[in-house]
């Protein structure tokens, strides 16, 4: 995966888990409608667990890389979200998205599940907000997740270690609506690139 190549759109290059009632899948983007109560979460906080949102992904063993794409949402109901993943399994996965809470605000984040266990860290941004650009970053069995309001300016929003993230792993996007709701999800300009996250020095 040296150099910036486009991610392959091809189905058979794609591999669905949970595969959406509606979807589409062209060659500049991809858009997934949402239905009402899918989600990633395991466990913390309080005892909840869900693991029904639809996730698109391609595998890959190369240990040093990033993936980008950029995420437009018309979400207008609360914890509507889509964004970046890599998901393993269901007790073993990360995400970054904005999900909405309310007129005012919603929360650029990013979940990490370890062995059953997931955590939450975000910032608060304006609702007004509908696009976001990510970069997931490997560097073996770590990650750097970035976003960035452009596509050209990225800002770390964290840096974990995957306890199941080592050798082959799957990445790629997801959305979902955790209550009664539903949206369209566009993602476009996917692309692989040389890591990004360079060594620290």
């Amino acid at each position: 995966m040296k150099g910036e190549r486009t991610l392959e759109f091809k189905k058979e290059n794609l591999i669905w888990t949970r595969e959406p009632k509606n979807y589409e899948i062209k060659e500049s983007e991809i858009r997934i409608t949402t239905e009402p109560g899918t989600d990633l979460w395991q466990r913390t906080y309080y005892g909840f667990q869900n693991d029904n949102a639809p996730v698109l992904q391609m595998k890959t063993s190369e240990k040093y890389f990033s993936f980008v794409v950029k995420t437009m949402f018309p979400s207008k109901h609360r914890f509507d979200q889509c964004g970046v993943v890599l998901y393993q399994n269901s007790e073993n996965w990360l995400k970054a998205s904005v999900e909405y809470e309310n007129e005012e605000y919603q929360r650029l984040g990013s979940v990490v599940t370890n062995h059953g266990y997931s955590d939450w860290a975000t910032t608060d941004i304006d609702a007004s907000i509908k696009t976001m650009w990510y970069r997931l970053s490997r560097r073996e069995s770590d990650y750097c997740v970035e976003c960035s309001g452009d596509g050209e300016n990225f800002k770390q929003m964290r840096i974990c270690h995957l306890e199941e993230g080592a050798g082959e792993i799957s990445f790629g996007i997801y959305a979902c609506s955790p209550e009664n709701s539903s949206f369209e999800a566009v993602f476009s300009e996917m692309k692989i690139t040389e890591c990004m996250w360079k060594a620290h020095v």
